[in-house]
């Protein structure tokens, strides 16, 4: 990544209430993410944290509150959905695939030139992925296919990366490497949220974490945050949630709601 600035202002969380359906997922939950933060989303099954991301990444809209970008916008964010999300079957190999990377920059139906063909080779190389361009991705591994996606994002070139699951099912050396990535984003000014699953990853990597369990169980240092208090209470609260729960309703609606 080269000539994208880092996140200039704060992406403030406000009253911020996300679902499906109208049904709640992620309940009013207030914070704000600093330029060039580590972030690290943790919690049990079920909390929230995919859905959290969508919201950030703009896929999803709120059911209420609302995402400030601080001047930004959704278009600012390179995101990476889980693995399972992608289809694997799509006849394209490496190269084309990371190169797609550049269509913001490009349009839709836009030429790829040398210089973003150019770019598309360094982004292999930085993931140690040389000597593999013509490879249909459905040939990957899943390491070699999660590295794949890490080059994705860097010919995007955005100032808020965002992260679901993306060390899962990969092996010891990936995981390194993809984290000594982030290490270099992180120096280059770039905001990093990455959804995780494994603890020990959250405390190694990330300087702050977001416990979730349908709302804010702990957002700061990650080891207070990842405390075995903290994590009781969230595996309590994921317990209890009730999947029956009324719809929510949204802003305009609660104005009429006394």
């Amino acid at each position: 990544m080269t000539a994208t600035a880092g996140q200039r202002e704060p992406i403030r969380l406000v009253n911020l209430t996300l679902g499906y359906d109208r049904h709640p997922a992620v309940h009013h939950l207030e914070g704000e993410i600093a330029p060039g933060a580590a972030l690290a989303v943790c919690g049990p099954n079920g909390a929230g944290k995919s859905t959290l991301l969508k919201a950030l990444a703009g896929v999803l809209k709120p059911l209420g509150g609302r995402i400030e970008r601080g001047g930004g916008s959704a278009r600012d964010v390179a995101y990476l959905p889980q693995l399972v999300d992608i289809d694997r079957a799509f006849p394209i190999n490496v190269r084309d695939f990371v190169a797609m990377g550049a269509m913001r920059r490009i349009g839709l139906f836009g030429r790829l030139g040398a210089q973003e063909r150019e770019r598309a080779e360094r982004a292999i190389a930085r993931v140690g992925l040389t000597g593999l361009e013509d490879r249909a991705i459905e040939t990957l591994s899943g390491g070699q296919m999660q590295r794949v996606l890490f080059a994705r994002l860097i010919m995007q070139d955005q100032p808020v990366i965002l992260l679901d699951e993306p060390f899962g099912a990969i092996d010891e050396a990936t995981t390194d490497d993809l984290l000594s990535l982030i290490a270099q984003w992180r120096e280059e000014g770039r905001t990093v949220v990455a959804v995780l699953h494994e603890l020990e990853l959250a405390r190694r990597a990330f300087a702050q974490t977001l416990l979730l369990a349908r709302e804010r169980i702990a957002w700061g240092e990650t080891r207070e945050a990842l405390c075995p208090e903290n994590l009781a209470r969230a595996r309590a609260m994921s317990e209890a949630y009730d999947r029956q729960a009324r719809e929510c309703l949204r802003d305009e609606e609660t104005a009429h709601v006394h």
